[in-house]
């Protein structure tokens, strides 16, 4: 649960500095899949950092990666309500699954009904004010907000804002239960 909430806080962070930086000029285009940054190789103990290679991970996993939002949102995916950008949804070492998707929400628009979520889902209001509603109680969340929607709760999004709304939804499925005598 800590490494989650860790993701989470780093996707808020990394939204929050891309909006305050300036585009650069002269970029490629952005290709519809974000491409994986290399990253330094764990050090041995008592020596020195020194960059690596990429370790590949096992086929189906989510490797270490950083996502761009230039990349992201040049996947973006029109809705009837704003729009959608899929980040992951597969597999880790440590969960059955893992999804990451960033919404907008236009003025007024609602992510859905209200839904029954059977797992726990963390939510990052980038920009925007949200209205979230779980189990029949409406709160407001501001740009910056987190929230957790407890596993087996009704759910729902609401832009109760004048401008568009964008949030990242982070949802975890963790291994199922050993079966007895494992």
């Amino acid at each position: 649960m800590k490494s989650l909430l860790f993701l989470a806080l780093f996707l808020l962070a990394a939204g929050a500095a891309h909006a305050q930086a300036a585009p650069a000029s002269g970029a490629p285009p952005a290709s519809s899949a974000p491409a994986p940054a290399s990253s330094p190789a764990s050090p041995t103990p008592g020596s020195p950092a020194a960059p690596a290679a990429e370790t590949p991970a096992p086929a189906g996993k989510l490797p270490s990666r950083v996502y761009a939002w230039d990349q992201i949102e040049a996947s973006a995916t029109p809705t009837a309500t704003g729009k959608r950008r899929l980040v992951f949804d597969t597999p880790t070492d440590t969960l059955d699954k893992v999804h990451c998707h960033i919404s907008t929400l236009n003025p007024g628009e609602r992510s859905s009904a209200p839904i029954l979520h059977l797992q726990e889902e963390i939510i990052i209001i980038k920009e925007g004010t949200i209205e979230a509603t779980y189990d029949g109680k409406a709160v407001n969340a501001p740009a910056g907000s987190v929230i957790f929607f407890a596993a087996n709760a009704v759910t729902s999004l609401r832009n109760v804002g004048t401008v568009p709304a964008t949030y990242y939804v982070i949802n975890y499925y963790p291994p199922k239960a050993a079966a007895p005598g494992r």
